[in-house]
């Protein structure tokens, strides 16, 4: 059976993973260490509890990791009163000498040689001192000095109960903090258990009581000497409140009523700077009813028992920023009211000698959030495609099943594709009235001479541009293509962002850049036109010609 007060450990989890593609990849179970067993239990280090109806966090609980539990305090304490098991270093000098630590004995006193028994128990640690002064005094009238100080108070064992996740009794010293016994217990148990009101009985009776909330946010908590066969009690929690959005403390508070002012609350969780709003929604009897009032009302503002609030941030856009790169000759960010057009930045431009304004390049992060959102879209079509085809022999199964480790790998790389987020604008003239966002930025290139080419040629290679030229002259300088390309597959990416697939018979400009893709090799044809897609996709989004 066993042992009321030895920790139980967790008991163990099973973790499963299952291929799509029908192969099992295998079961591992992890089981926790057996409990020690020692009898005084080991500092538990939880992770952070959660409650069981969200994913925040239970203000508080982060408290109880084991940083309490494993340290005593031993510092001095002027308050401290001195009690039967405490330790005392004492040191005379002079005419007479003695260096002794005596233990207070079972009636409160110490003896000293020559002076017999001193009565010390009740004294106050910071009295001690002048106390023993004075009962030299009364032996030796001069030439004998005394100091005397608290070497280690008394061991004690005291019961911790209640919501706590380890009921028991556990050793210490009578100087230590109630939080080592609450940690030593493994924490209060976070979705029961009280934070406002952990009680300390002695005989029954109330001896002090502990507001954690208040340690928590002004690092305040009363200092409490313990004794032997105290009960430390953590009570039921009453009511709770959930709050989110634009607060430091997101998480679920313990309140100190059934109904309080939401300023209570936002004192507690912390309301960023940009918060304007509170939106509560609470249940009357069968009714769900929402709220929405000024974060400046919150003093009026009743909160209870389990309404769920949420800080928001009702910002009207007044004004975005704009930035430059490029040959551009004046100030690099610009400062525009919201709603400003293309043509108000344009405005602005100061070009370089050197500039090509017709080639002009906006780039702009929600296109770019897009792009990633559309990409990785592709890349999951294309997973289940290849994971989930059925075979109807066991060599066309290991085939395929080799093809999609393949298909796995070049998803994975193409995931960590992250795209430029630019905005195609194929004619300057009537981009002007494009509305602009706050982050835009605005490139303004230089003139190019230059012809990249890149891809599934044998030396991807920047060469100068040269008139009459066709793209097959170039890709032919670049070494030809190489045995993976696709050669019906040549893209040309104009400087504006414009993309089209190149004949070979076809011109490039200077500044233009060639990507010749790869050949998609399989016989599933949904398979090989998701890759082709992906292709596509990482080619215009990012200029990269993604291998296989």
């Amino acid at each position: 059976m066993r042992h009321p007060h030895t920790p139980v450990a967790n008991p163990p989890t099973l973790g499963w993973l299952v291929l799509c593609a029908g192969l099992w990849m295998g079961t591992a179970v992890a089981a926790t260490e057996p409990p020690p067993a020692a009898v005084q239990p080991a500092a538990v280090q939880p992770a952070p509890p959660t409650t069981a109806s969200t994913a925040l966090p239970v203000f508080g609980a982060q408290m109880f990791q084991g940083r309490f539990a494993g340290q005593s305090f031993s510092g001095f304490n002027p308050d401290y009163q001195i009690a039967p098991g405490d330790r005392i270093s004492v040191r005379l000098w002079g005419t007479f000498t003695l260096e002794s630590v005596q233990v207070v004995d079972a009636q409160g006193n110490i003896f000293l040689p020559s002076l017999g028994p001193v009565r010390v128990q009740g004294v106050r640690n910071g009295e001690l001192g002048a106390l023993i002064q004075n009962s030299v005094k009364r032996v030796y009238r001069a030439s004998v000095y005394s100091y005397a100080t608290l070497e280690a108070a008394q061991p004690v064992k005291v019961y911790v109960t209640g919501f706590v996740r380890q009921p028991g009794l556990y050793s210490g010293l009578s100087s230590d903090a109630v939080l080592r016994y609450l940690d030593l217990a493994g924490g209060i148990d976070a979705e029961r258990g009280s934070y406002l009101g952990v009680d300390v009985l002695r005989a029954g009776q109330l001896r002090a009581r502990f507001d954690l909330y208040r340690f928590l946010l002004e690092g305040r908590i009363e200092p409490l000497q313990l004794q032997d066969g105290d009960t430390i009690f953590v009570p039921a929690r009453q009511s709770s409140v959930r709050i989110d959005g634009e607060v430091a403390n997101a998480a679920l508070f313990e309140l100190r009523a059934p109904r309080v002012p939401a300023s209570e609350l936002l004192a507690m969780a912390r309301p960023r700077p940009g918060a304007t709003h509170l939106s509560i929604v609470r249940q009357v009897g069968p009714e769900r009813r929402s709220e929405y009032h000024p974060i400046g009302d919150a003093a009026q503002v009743q909160i209870g028992n389990g309404d769920l609030v949420s800080v928001t941030a009702d910002r009207i856009p007044g004004t975005i920023l704009v930035r430059f790169e490029g040959a551009h000759r004046g100030e690099r960010t610009a400062v525009l009211p919201y709603g400003a057009k293309l043509s108000d930045a344009l405005a602005l431009l100061k070009p370089a000698p050197q500039a090509q304004v017709e080639a002009l390049q906006l780039y702009r992060r929600s296109i770019a959030v897009r792009q990633k959102e559309m990409l990785l879209q592709s890349l999951d079509k294309l997973e289940t495609q290849a994971l989930t085809a059925r075979s109807a022999t066991n060599e066309e199964a290991a085939l395929r099943t080799r093809e999609s480790e393949l298909i796995l790998k070049f998803t994975a790389q193409a995931r960590s594709v992250e795209p430029k987020g630019r905005l195609v604008l194929p004619n300057l003239a009537a981009a002007g009235q494009t509305l602009l966002e706050d982050g835009d930025m605005i490139t303004l290139p230089e003139q190019s001479s230059q012809v990249a080419i890149q891809g599934e040629v044998l030396f991807p290679l920047t060469l100068q541009h040269t008139p009459g030229l066709r793209v097959a002259d170039y890709i032919r300088q670049a070494g030809g293509y190489t045995q993976n390309a696709d050669t019906s597959r040549v893209l040309l990416m104009k400087r504006n962002g414009a993309v089209v697939e190149a004949d070979e018979r076809l011109q490039p400009e200077p500044g233009d850049e060639l990507m010749v893709l790869a050949r998609v090799e399989t016989k599933r044809v949904e398979v090989a036109r998701g890759i082709t897609q992906v292709l596509y996709q990482i080619a215009v989004m990012a200029k990269i010609a993604l291998g296989l």
